[in-house]
């Protein structure tokens, strides 16, 4: 028993345990591992990994959303996996395999609802946020009953998801404000083989890349009477075609003022598109292929990464005078970037040497290396409050 005299300070002492084993999410983040198959928990406040999470199933294009309080971690697995991860507590709360092979997902609005895209079979599946529990199942039907690949899936406003079926050139809207009966909205020719899209950030438009076609494909979700409109259909007309290393990747809001940065598709250039007029500004000549094209939060700088054989490059565009400033090799393979919710780090995946390395972006010294096992995707929980990530 605690003597009354000592009791005080029993409370004082057990006060101190509990606050300091407390902890906020909002600098919290995730670090895929390849190999073997797990994630990194890590603090972008003191650029540290505090924990692994393991036995997450194929993660060689796995992606990340993250719940409304910014808790939870959803992994969308290329084995068709879905696993939520509890951050706080730093443990699997739930993992189910829910497709033969999957590419990405996103979390409806208000947050209760999971989207997975899905390539076998083609659809998208809609499950709890909170169970996993599937509420929908939405076949990518086309053409004589086939099912499409699905790819560029994003969350809309109004309890919405959009997204791109590869093999039948279409992009379907998907109103879940009804989770049990999906109401879709269909717009079919847009284009040949919509390989991946973007939302702009204030969720109004939605942009779909055409690998095997000219141009993007534009639907104004204002507008959505008036159709899918192509933007650039003469862009790259008079190109030497030249082998595509790696399919690029848009989303990543590459939107920086009225002013859209778009990788080119098998070229070496970012496209600087004005969202205006829809109209191409310039053609920035880059070293290599472009992957991710991503503006910092302020807009004023977009970092670009490159597929094989430049992978190891990373190069840095200055918004204001439309040209590149800085080139930097953080090291072989580089995968994927992410910014800190302010904008004032990067961290950088350098899949072959094992390791993430974080800039100071308003000076590009490099601030940390961190080791990790042949790592890809960063996600950031600030992610949790942007709509279209």
């Amino acid at each position: 028993m605690i003597k009354p005299l000592l009791y005080p300070l029993f409370l004082l002492s057990f006060s101190h345990l509990i606050h300091a084993e407390l902890r906020g999410t909002g600098d919290l983040g995730v670090v895929i591992e390849r190999e073997p198959a797990a994630i990194q928990i890590i603090n972008t406040t003191h650029n540290t990994a505090l924990s692994r999470v393991t036995d997450l199933g194929d993660l060689s294009h796995a992606s990340v959303v993250f719940s409304r309080d910014a808790r939870y971690a959803y992994i969308f697995g290329r084995d068709g996996g879905l696993t939520k991860i509890d951050l706080l507590q730093e443990k699997i709360t739930k993992r189910i395999i829910q497709a033969g092979n999957s590419i990405g997902g996103a979390i409806s609005q208000d947050g209760k609802l999971i989207a997975v895209s899905n390539y076998t079979p083609g659809g998208v599946k809609i499950f709890s946020a909170e169970t996993l529990q599937l509420l929908a199942d939405i076949p990518a039907l086309y053409g004589d009953n086939q099912l499409s690949k699905v790819v560029g899936l994003v969350d809309a406003p109004e309890q919405k998801f959009i997204f791109s079926l590869f093999d039948a050139g279409e992009i379907w809207i998907a109103d879940l404000n009804e989770p049990s009966t999906p109401k879709i909205q269909k717009f079919k020719n847009v284009g040949k083989q919509p390989y991946d899209a973007l939302l702009s950030p204030d969720g109004r438009y939605y942009i779909a890349g055409l690998f095997a076609d000219q141009g993007l494909a534009l639907l104004d979700l204002w507008f959505p009477e008036q159709g899918v409109k192509r933007i650039l259909p003469d862009y790259g007309k008079q190109d030497e075609k030249l082998p595509v290393y790696k399919m690029p990747h848009l989303e990543g809001w590459a939107v920086a003022g009225n002013l859209m940065f778009i990788p080119a598709i098998g070229q070496h250039e970012v496209l600087v598109i004005k969202q205006s007029t829809w109209q191409l500004v310039k053609r920035i000549p880059v070293i290599g292929q472009p992957v991710f094209v991503m503006a910092r939060p302020d807009g004023r700088q977009v970092w670009v990464n490159y597929a094989f054989p430049n992978n190891a490059t990373v190069q840095v565009i200055d918004v204001k005078k439309l040209s590149l400033v800085k080139s930097l090799t953080p090291g072989k393979a580089v995968l994927h970037m992410e910014f800190t919710p302010r904008g004032e780090n990067i961290w950088v995946s350098a899949r072959d040497d094992n390791r993430v390395i974080i800039y100071d972006t308003s000076n590009f010294k490099e601030l940390m290396r961190l080791p990790a096992n042949k790592p890809s995707g960063i996600f950031f929980s600030s992610r949790a409050h942007k709509m279209g990530l």
